[in-house]
This record gives C-alpha cells, sequence and structure tokens, in this order.
C-alpha cells in the first residue's frame, strides 16, 4: 500500500543502560547510558553516516538524547527535543524489576502482564493513553516535515506503539517482536498511514563488535 505524501523515519532506540541490564522499568526517571550504550550509539553514527537526514529529534530524557546527539555529532545537525517521544510514565512501577512488581504489587503485575489498556498504575498512563500520546507526535513532526527524512531517537515503548500501529496489530496482544536498543527501524509516515519498512536492523552494531579490539 502507497503511503502519499510520505515522511520517511528512522527510529531508534536509546542505547543501553543499567537498568537495561536489570530489566528495571525507566520509564520518565532519567537513567544515563552505560558505556555500551555510548559505544552503540556511536555504532549508529556510523551505521546511518550513507543516509540524509533533514532534521534530528529526540525524546528529552537523557538515554535518548546523548544517544542522538552521538548519532549525529559529525553531522552538524541540532537534535531538538520533542517530549511526545518520551517513554510511557508506568506510574507507581517505575524503578521496579517484574520480580519486584509481581512479589510487591501482584494485582498490579497481573495488569502489567495482561497489557491492560485503561490503567495507568496509578500516577501514571495508561496504554491508550500513552499510545495517543506517541501516534499524535510522530504524525505531528511527519506532517511538520512532510516529504523529508528524520532522524528519531525515543524508547522501546514508542518503538512498540510504532510497530503496532505501522502493522495493524491491536495494543493488548503480548509483544512478539523485538526491540534492540540502538537497532534502526525505517517508517513511512503520510496522508496514506503508516508503512513498516524494515524493522530491528542491527548490522551496524554487529559490525562495531567485529571491529572492536580484543
Amino acid at each position: 500500500m502507497e503511503t502519499r505524501n510520505a515522511t520517511r523515519l528512522c527510529i531508534v532506540r536509546h542505547g543501553e543502560t543499567d537498568w537495561n541490564i536489570e530489566k528495571r522499568i525507566q520509564g520518565h526517571i532519567d537513567v544515563p547510558l552505560n558505556a555500551i550504550g555510548e559505544a552503540q550509539a556511536r555504532a549508529t553514527a556510523a551505521g546511518l553516516r550513507g543516509w540524509r537526514f533533514d532534521a534530528a529529534y529526540s525524546s528529552d530524557l537523557v538515554r535518548a538524547r546523548r544517544t542522538a546527539e552521538i548519532a549525529v555529532a559529525d553531522r552538524g545537525l541540532a537534535v531538538r527535543p520533542a517530549s511526545g517521544l518520551r517513554e510511557r510514565h508506568y506510574g507507581t512501577l517505575q524503578g521496579l524489576t517484574a520480580d519486584e512488581i509481581r512479589r510487591r504489587q501482584p494485582v498490579d503485575y497481573g495488569r502489567y502482564l495482561a497489557r491492560e489498556s485503561d490503567y495507568g498504575f496509578g500516577t501514571g498512563e495508561s496504554l491508550a493513553e500513552f499510545a495517543a500520546r506517541v501516534v499524535a507526535a510522530v504524525e505531528a513532526l511527519a506532517s511538520a516535515h512532510r516529504g523529508q527524512q528524520l532522524l528519531l531517537v525515543s524508547h522501546g515503548g514508542v518503538l512498540d506503539i510504532c510497530y503496532r500501529r505501522a502493522t495493524g496489530r491491536g495494543l493488548t496482544p503480548p509483544r512478539d517482536f523485538p526491540i534492540p536498543n540502538a537497532a534502526l527501524n525505517w517508517f513511512d509516515v503520510g496522508d496514506g498511514g503508516w508503512r513498516l519498512l524494515a524493522w530491528a536492523d542491527r548490522r551496524h552494531l554487529e559490525r562495531a563488535l567485529e571491529d572492536s579490539p580484543e
């Protein structure tokens, strides 16, 4: 299906953080990249070297902003903050691992696993609210840069919503697709809707690993 008047988007999940390793929910908590995350961001810059971008945007959380700054450092391209690209606010679950949630908040743990679309874990966003925010933010950027090519650096939850939007998958089915840190994900967004072009491209990260000294 053709996407008319489309804007092409490369959407990248931020590089690795220590909380990613611990499988601790970050949400809106500002957790920095670790050393591997910084290296992934540099590999992303190398992987994007053959591509031209008209503008770059990132979530205003430090892990995404730092990834974006490294990725475009040699382009003379400013990274513009876009709060709509922030990760979901997980309310009382933020800062906890899945095992901690299961032990401390068993009812919320069941709702978390079920991906209940209308529940926000006390002080957070519901899945439906989060999805509406992400779709509106991405479509607004696509509309403002119609026909151009953009780099967006964001989060795993945001990419989950983008994948589902482009493929017609609902919000509540379990995630059965990978969202690697610093992988490249390509979309067209325009008058004809969303189209997924490429997903979870990690070749630049594999090359960086091969090129690193032993």
